[in-house]
This record gives structure tokens, sequence and C-alpha cells, in this order.
């Protein structure tokens, strides 16, 4: 084979992305299909999609690819030319013309009518086959911060400062920031020291810095700050908006510096000051923490999961497609057995971290409308930090796997997008809370509002519906992990040491019980087999299994030429 006809695999490889990477999501489509959107939803939430997606990919992708060089990121501008205070970040054109397509996907607007959370979440994990692009932060921090002001302000509070949140036209639209994060108190919320002094006429004037803050561009800001006299600990601390500018000027504020990041770098983060900015309360101080947590952090842990499962998608797309064109030793290389695990492994990911926000996604359709029992909001609680957790562990061993198929190739940045996406994906692991610190709030919950037989009856429910041999085997883990997971709240040395172990399983039986309720015969059943066999069957050996490449095989079975 000629240096010709291999540049010419490596053309069709890069043709074959979709037109409509919505159309082209079989799996998600199929989703769509079993929700509870009614017809005339389904049918607008289809046609939008299938719109957006198609700029994503012929209008977002090529401006990212630009702006997310390094010869293009962001730049810090504290002083115009006369030496007069801007505070501003400057950014390369490209990133202003994929806010817009953004931004007239209505992502955001959708934050102004309660129960929208499936239209959110698709856009979100359309736009997230680019990686963070720059946009997909500031989109979810508007989100949150306009759902916070939606459901929790006071009338006068949420009528300044929610409609323009809510704009389309990005050149008009106000973009929304969350600045919770201090050096002293990352995910130690409590230990946060920014104050707050009441002006008097229902204003504050808050005080102090904030560590690390994306979307240091925003044009609002919500931020924890402690009134002067409150109690220490999350129970002292206010939730604020605090607009960038006050008649024209910066509104006390700051810009020290823009982090340089290992990814999300198209995104302008830095380290802001704070001397007696102006700033309006949302809702009552005593439940800052509540709403900064419940309503913004709880948004961003959800839509986190969203956009990294779309990087899971992009990832095993670029991949695939790959194996089809690249030849060695005379044959496709997607032809190989080894190779064709790697991609099985991969897309079964992809796959149960699609079902697990979907499943998310729907309780927060039903939250944010109004709608949800009790028994939801419960399980609600524990799926919003698992799932964050779940997904954003798994997406980078996802696109690492597409790195190691395209070979030396997939670690050059102007040869793939999988460098970026594994910069980006390894900087959501870290987003709205650690790993660790996202597994320990799981348990205090679990025993705290005695959520245990909450989540094992959902679980035993999804089971329920599988009709695969290998439903018995997630059942058998399901019953281990609620075990493990009660005797986790009896014994918190063991829960502390052991509960994290216990979570993954307890996380792949949902992904691997919602894969499998899909139906006899679907790629959906096939990769669901193959997790339960694979990470939840202690007696299984692939080497043992002479099924094992018929499964493989189901599981890429919806591939074109797999």
């Amino acid at each position: 084979m000629d240096a010709s006809s291999a540049r010419r695999d490596l053309e069709a490889w890069r043709a074959e992305f979709p037109v409509d990477p919505f159309a082209a999501d079989g799996p998600l489509r199929r989703l769509v299909e079993r929700s509870e959107m009614d017809d005339e939803r389904r049918r607008l939430f289809e046609t939008r999609m299938s719109g957006f997606a198609r700029r994503v990919a012929t209008e977002v992708g090529p401006a990212a690819a630009r702006y997310e060089h390094r010869a293009h990121l962001p730049e810090l501008v504290r002083y115009e030319g006369f030496g007069s205070r801007v505070e501003r970040v400057e950014f390369d054109p490209a990133y202003h013309d994929a806010g817009a397509v953004v931004w007239d996907s209505g992502l955001v607007a959708d934050s102004g009518t309660p129960g929208r959370a499936y239209e959110q979440a698709t856009l979100l994990y359309l736009l997230s086959l680019e990686g963070e692009a720059g946009h997909a932060c500031p989109a979810t921090c508007t989100i949150g911060l306009a759902r916070a002001l939606r459901r929790r302000a006071a009338t006068a509070v949420r009528d300044r400062f929610l409609p323009a949140l809510l704009e389309r036209d990005y050149s008009r639209a106000e973009r929304g920031a969350q600045f919770l994060t201090e050096v002293q108190g990352g995910s130690d919320v409590g230990a946060n020291t920014c104050e707050a002094v009441a002006v008097g006429d229902g204003t504050w004037r808050v005080s102090g810095e904030k560590w690390f803050c994306s979307v240091a561009d925003a044009d609002q800001f919500l931020v924890t700050a402690r009134p002067v006299g409150a109690p220490e600990g999350t129970a002292g601390l206010g939730c604020f908006v605090l607009p960038r500018r006050i008649e024209g000027e910066p509104n006390g504020f700051a810009l020290r510096r823009l982090k340089e990041k290992f990814g999300t770098r198209g995104l302008a983060s830095g380290e802001i000051d704070f001397d007696g900015a102006l700033a309006w309360p949302i809702g009552p101080l005593e439940d800052g923490f509540r709403t900064a947590v419940g309503i913004v952090l709880n948004t961003s842990r959800w839509l986190t999961a969203v956009g990294a499962t779309g990087m899971m998608r992009r990832a095993y797309l670029e991949a695939a497609a790959y194996a089809r064109h690249r030849r060695a030793f005379g044959r496709r290389i997607g032809v190989y057995p080894a190779v064709r695990a790697t991609l099985a492994s991969m897309k079964s990911g992809w796959l149960g971290n699609l079902h697990l926000w979907w499943l998310l996604t729907l309780l927060e359709d039903r939250i944010d409308a109004g709608n949800a029992t009790d028994e939801e909001a419960a399980f609600h609680r524990f799926l919003v930090n698992t799932a964050k957790y779940a997904v954003s562990v798994r997406a980078p061993q996802v696109v690492r796997d597409g790195i190691e198929i395209l070979g030396g190739n997939g670690t050059i940045e102007d040869f793939s997008i999988l460098p970026r996406l594994y910069r980006d994906s390894i900087v959501y692991e870290s987003w709205e809370g650690t790993h660790n610190v996202l597994v320990a709030q799981v348990l205090r919950d679990l025993g705290h509002l005695e959520l245990v037989g909450v989540v094992a009856d959902r679980l035993d429910a999804l089971i329920a519906r599988a009709t695969s041999p290998t439903a018995a085997i997630v059942g058998q883990a399901a019953k281990e992990a609620r075990a493990h997971a009660e005797r986790s709240i009896d014994d918190p040395p063991f829960g502390a040491l052991h509960f994290r172990g216990v979570l993954d399983r307890w996380l792949l039986a949902f992904q691997a019980a919602s894969l499998l309720a899909a139906g006899p015969g679907t790629e959906e059943e096939a990769a669901g087999e193959l997790l339960a066999l694979q990470h939840l069957d202690p007696e299984h050996r692939s080497a043992a299994d002479p099924h094992h490449a018929e499964r493989i095989d189901a599981v890429l079975a919806g591939d074109a030429d797999a």
C-alpha cells in the first residue's frame, strides 16, 4: 500500500463524521422514542436537535478547532489604552461565532420554561461532541443561575437579572458564572471567608477572593459570601447575584490572572478579587448554601455528566470510523479481534452512561416542572451526584482507548479531536466535586435520608424489565451492593475505605440493567450483557467464554461494516 492510498483512507475516515449527528445516534433516538414526551413535543424536539447537530458539525466544530489552539486562547485585558480599568477578557472572533450558534439553539433560553430538561440535556450532549468547546461551561453556569433566580429569588431581583440570561441573541445575551471556590476552600465550601456587608436597601457589598472562576468574562456572577455576624460553616453562607458592571464600570472586582489549564482551554478561567462589589441576595440568606448546591451545583453536576457522555460518543465515532478505514499488515484494523474488543468496551461505556444521564434527565424534567414525587426527588438526590461521578470517571478511559485505536496519530492535536477531548474530560473530573468528595456525599445522603431502599427498589424495577439471562448476574450484584451500602452506613470506618468500590458496582449494575431493559436483540442489550459479564460477574473469564467474540460482534452490530 502506498502513501497516496493511505492518505485517501484517512480522507475517507474524516469524511465519515455524520452530517447530522443526532439522526445518526440510534441509541439516543430510541431513548427519545421511549421517553414521556408527548407526540408534539417529540416532533419539535427531533427537528430542533437535528438542526442544532448539523450546526455543531459545520459551524461550531471548525470554529472550536481554531480558538482552542494555543495561539488563539483567551487573553486578559485589565486596562484600555488610556489607562481606564476594563477587566475584560478578549477572545478570538471564532469563539463568538460558535457562541452565537449555541445561544441561538435555545439551550440557555429554555431555562425560563419549567420542564425543558430533555431539550437542554440533549442540546448540550450534541454540543459536547466538540468537547467543552469554550461554551458548554458558560451555558451550564448560565442555566444554573437562571434556575436559581427563577425558583428562589425575590420578584424584583428575578425581574432585574433573569431576562437577559434568557436572551437567544448572543450579541444581547448576558452569560452567568458561579464563583464558589476560594483558595482555602475548594470542596470544603464551609471554609469560605468571602464577606458580605448589608447596605440597608436590600443590597449587599461583597469583598474577598475567589480562586477558580470559570467564565471569568461572564456578565452576572453567582457567588457565596458570609454576611457579617453569620455563623461559620455552610450554614452561614448567603447566595448572591453580582453584576459585572454598575453604570458601565467594573463592579468592585479585579481579575488577578487567567488560569493556564490543562484542558477546556478556550474557556476563560481566572482568579478574582472583590472589593465592595454590589450584590443582590438570591432567596433568603439562611438558604444560601442550599440554593448554591441544591440548584446551581446540582444543575452543573447533571450537565457535566451529559457533556462527558457526549465526549465519549465522539471518541467512539472517531475510533470506530478510523478502524473501518485504516489498514495495517494488509487488512483494515477493524477486523482484528483486539481492536474490536477495545471498540466494544468504548461503546459499552458510552451507552451505559448515556442511559444513566437520560434516567437522571427524566427526574430533572419532572423536578424543574414541579411534577416530581417525593420518592423521585429522593432518588434524584442520589443519582445527580453518582451520575456525575460515574460518567466523569469513565470518559477519560473511553477517550484514551480511542487514542490507542488511532495509535501515534491519536496524539496529534491537528490530526483529530481526541487530544482535546482527553484534556477536557480530565478537567470535567474535578468540576463540581472531585470523585471522593461526591462519593462521601452520596454515603452521607444514603444514611441521613434513608435512601438505600429507594435506590435498591429503582434498580430492582429496571432488572425486572430485562429478559436476558445476564439479568441474574446484575440482580446478584445489586443485592450485594445494597448489603455493602448498608454496612457502609452502619460501620463508618468500613464505609470510608470501601464505599467507593461499592458505589462503582452499584452504578455499573444500574447501567447494565438499563441497557438490558432496552429489549432482546438490541445493541444496547448486548452492551449490557458485556458490562454485566466483564464487571459484575466475579466468575466470568472472557477466555473461557465461547461466546465472547459473538458478544463483541453484537455490541458493534449497529455500526456500518462492523
